[in-house]
Parts: C-alpha cells; sequence; structure tokens
C-alpha cells in the first residue's frame, strides 16, 4: 500500500514539473521576428505620446476619428495628396486610438506610472497588454496584432473596473436578458389569447349565415302581386262585357272578352 502511495505522488510530482518546464518565459520567446522588449517598448512609446500630445494635434485627430469613412478619406487626401491605402488606415488607428485615449482617461485623475506588461498569443491572434496607472483608477491599453504579418488590427483603451462595477454589468445583464425572455413570453400569451376572439368572430358569423335563409319564406309571397293584377282584370273583363251586353240589349252569353288593351 505504501509502494502505491509513494508512486501516485512520485507520479503528481512529475506532472507538475514538467508543466513547469514546459511554460517558457515570455521575455525570451520570439514573436514572429519581435522581441519581448520591442513589444513592451511600442506600448511605452504610444503612452509617451498620447500624454506628451499637444491640445491642437489632439482635437484634429478626434474630429478625424469623428468624421464618416468617406469624409475621413476625402480629409486626409486633401492633406496627404500621396497618401496610399494603408495610410489612410494607419491614420484612421491613430486617430481612433487618441479619441478611446482622451474617453479612458478623461476621469481617472493624473498619470502616475506605468503598470504590468503582459502578452498572450492565442490562434492567429497576438495580444499585448500595458497597464497604466492614474491617480483615481488604471487603465489598459491594448495591442492586437495579426500573428502571421505582426501587423496592428486594433488599439483599445480601457478603463479597470472594479469588481463591485463587474458585478453590476454582470446584475444588469442578466435582469435585461430574463426582460426580454419575460417580454416575449407576454406577447405569445397575448397573441394566443387573442385567438379566443378570432372563434368568436366566427360563431357570430355562422349565427348570421343561419339566420340568412329563414328570411327567404317572405321573399317567397312576393308572387301575391301578379296573382292581385289577374284578378282585377277578371273584374274589368266582367264590367266590359255587362256594359256591352246593356248597351247592345244582348246577354253577356253571345260574346267573350278574350283581351283587354289599356291605353295610358
Amino acid at each position: 500500500m505504501k509502494k502505491k502511495i509513494l508512486l501516485m505522488i512520485s507520479m503528481c510530482l512529475i506532472v507538475l514539473g514538467m508543466t513547469a518546464c514546459g511554460k517558457a518565459d515570455p521575455t525570451t520567446v520570439d514573436y514572429n521576428g519581435h522581441t519581448y522588449d520591442e513589444l513592451k517598448g511600442m506600448c511605452e512609446n504610444t503612452v509617451s505620446s498620447l500624454n506628451d500630445m499637444a491640445d491642437e494635434q489632439r482635437d484634429m485627430y478626434i474630429a478625424i476619428a469623428e468624421m464618416s469613412e468617406t469624409e475621413r478619406e476625402n480629409y486626409i487626401i486633401s492633406l496627404v495628396p500621396t497618401a496610399t491605402e494603408k495610410q489612410i488606415r494607419e491614420i484612421t488607428q491613430q486617430a481612433n486610438l487618441i479619441s478611446r485615449w482622451k474617453d479612458a482617461t478623461e476621469n481617472v485623475g493624473e498619470f502616475q506610472e506605468l503598470g504590468e506588461f503582459s502578452i498572450t498569443k492565442s490562434g492567429k491572434t497576438l495580444t499585448c497588454e500595458q497597464e497604466i496607472i492614474f491617480e483615481d483608477r488604471p487603465v489598459v491599453l491594448t495591442y492586437v496584432y495579426t500573428y502571421r504579418t505582426m501587423e496592428v488590427d486594433d488599439i483599445t483603451v480601457d478603463i479597470v473596473q472594479t469588481l463591485g462595477e463587474k458585478m453590476t454589468n454582470a446584475a444588469l445583464n442578466t435582469l435585461m436578458g430574463m426582460g426580454i425572455v419575460f417580454t416575449v413570453l407576454i406577447l405569445i400569451c397575448l397573441i394566443i389569447y387573442c385567438f379566443n376572439f378570432f372563434s368568436y368572430f366566427e360563431k357570430k358569423k355562422a349565427a348570421k349565415e343561419e339566420a340568412a335563409p329563414a328570411a327567404a319564406p317572405v321573399a317567397a309571397q312576393a308572387p301575391a302581386a301578379p296573382v292581385a293584377q289577374a284578378q282585377d282584370d277578371l273584374e274589368l273583363a266582367a264590367v266590359i262585357a255587362a256594359a256591352i251586353a246593356a248597351s247592345t240589349g244582348t246577354s253577356t252569353d253571345g260574346f267573350v272578352v278574350r283581351s283587354i288593351k289599356r291605353r295610358f
């Protein structure tokens, strides 16, 4: 039994040792032709440039970031007529960075110092994060590279949220999701309830259709008018026959009134 326990402990230690050996020092790794110090220096130079930038230059870049794509391209070409598509993309990227820097550092106090720097490789993407310590709270500058070409995909500046802020945002997202779900369920219930009105209208329509044939016999009495007309013609023929018999001094049996023509 003791041998089994010692064997298990030995295997665990070996696995831990192999794990420790497999984790390379990030400062000595080659990042597709770039060293750790080069990537860190890129972030540090960016922070220094953003802090020392003149207000007029910052306002110009922020104005460029707020333009539409077409307006931005035309404006850059008016400033640099020979600007290539790559240069336009780089200027646009820089303008977005300065705009994000302004938004993130607006209410964090004065700049204090640079914090930790980290590099993370995930698939085809390499991410460099530089923490920047301000008076009220830290900010993180993030460079996102396409690892194959080491071209900059995006540069972001984000405020580091406290645990309470993260919990609050998570609670708000949860409430929003639950609210949307319950709203959809209520709408579905209302739609299903409306089917009761459809059946009510169908029954009402069917009742009207059943009541319509009952009025048909009344319409069948319409031929009474021709019958009354024929009766009047017979009476008129008898009166005319009696008048003729009286004027001729004969009996009504000697002639027959076959037709009566009315003249108006």
